[in-house]
């Protein structure tokens, strides 16, 4: 379907076509210097101390379950309200994911009371997602972890860029997780990064990456190394020199398109606030500084979603939900066993995801929210 306003579009342009062109001129494909200098620019981007780029985002987060130690008989606190690799990594480990709700209408991200509520004995970590982009309460999770001595994993899928209080998110807890996507911030069409500043877990970390190999074939190419032991059990996890190439040309846009996606937000906000009132607009004065990947509305209660989205479909205004619970998925089948998710609950039936990306024009904007007031009235 052509969409007069699409979801999501990518910034690409030559500087992304002529690196990869030069990597496939080098010869090397595979995890090698252009990766490794990827790492070390998004590592300084953020101020962390450690990055491995990974296959992507749903790896960063396997891997940083298994970094933490997680394993059968743990648990492990998740939002719901997330896309379902979040709970999906805990399950790879042999543990299981134990569903927390979030804050507010306002805020979408995981609360703090609903996770101290769900430890017990056998609560390993806190995983939490900064939902859109917007930073979780991490005093207060961290102080719940420092508390109990749990672990905490940083979802940080849409965040790159974020920051709360001049602090990057990804940095906040044990370990950061982010994916490059291809309707991600920064996209190389699939992709991700594990980020810590604890030696102990890097160290886990890079070996995990890759077959747990004290050496790699870059390695041996470079004659550092003319043979390798495997130490843990490993995985295939490495990202390739054609993505790392796009993912270093996209995180030098990376802070201009964050900004402008932050303007287009603004927008939204004065435009729908003054069309269609009855829309309420998640994440108001929300402390930090987001990377407003997400542009989330929330409809009346008793409003029919479902007529409103094909009415905007008709109108040529893609849009999308995020996201179905995953406590309600029949690969968990824990609807019954979450009754107390009721913010998540109520919010997921409500919420209805508006395009937003950093091409977008003002004129698009103004498209989509009378398609909104339109829609509103047929719904």
């Amino acid at each position: 379907m052509e969409w007069r306003v699409p979801l999501a579009n990518i910034d690409l342009g030559l500087e992304e076509e002529e690196a990869v062109i030069k990597v496939l001129r080098s010869r090397w494909l595979s995890m090698g210097t252009v990766t490794q200098q990827f790492e070390q620019e998004f590592a300084d981007y953020i101020n962390a101390s450690y990055a491995f780029a990974v296959a992507n985002g749903t790896a960063a987060l396997h891997i940083a379950c298994l970094a933490a130690g997680l394993g059968p008989g743990d648990e492990a606190i998740v939002p719901s309200l997330t896309f379902v690799a979040t709970a999906n990594a805990v399950r790879y480990t042999g543990a299981t994911p134990v569903f927390a709700d979030i804050s507010s209408e306002n805020d979408l991200t995981i609360s703090p009371d609903s996770i101290e509520n769900k430890i017990n004995d056998h609560t390993r970590a806190i995983v939490v997602m900064h939902y859109g982009g917007y930073p979780c309460d991490m005093h207060a999770i961290l102080s719940i972890a420092e508390k109990y001595h749990l672990n905490v994993i940083e979802d940080a899928a849409h965040s790159p860029g974020s920051s709360l209080e001049d602090r990057m998110l990804g940095t906040w807890g044990d370990v950061g997780c982010f994916s490059f996507f291809s309707n991600k911030n920064l996209a190389t069409g699939e992709g991700g990064m594990v980020v810590t500043n604890n030696q102990t877990l890097a160290e886990k970390i890079r070996l995990l990456r890759s077959h747990g190999m004290t050496s790699l074939t870059w390695d041996r190419h470079q004659g550092h190394a003319w043979s390798y032991d495997v130490v843990e059990l490993g995985y295939n996890y490495r990202l390739d020199e054609i993505r790392s190439a796009i993912g270093r040309i996209q995180l030098q846009k990376l802070t201009a398109n964050n900004h402008r996606r932050r303007e287009l937000t603004a927008l939204y906000r004065d435009l729908l606030s003054e069309r269609v009132p009855e829309v309420q607009i998640p994440f108001e004065k929300h402390p930090g500084t987001s990377s407003a990947h997400l542009m989330p509305i929330l409809l009346p209660k008793g409003c029919d979603r479902l007529a409103f989205m094909e009415s905007m479909k008709s109108e040529g205004i893609q849009t999308s939900i995020h996201y179905p619970p995953i406590h309600g998925f029949r690969a968990y089948g824990q609807k019954n066993n979450c009754k107390d998710l009721t913010i998540t609950e109520d919010i997921a039936i409500r919420e209805v995801t508006l395009p937003l990306f950093p091409t977008l024009m003002e004129q698009d904007i103004a498209l989509v929210v009378n398609a909104v007031d339109k829609s509103m009235r047929n719904a």
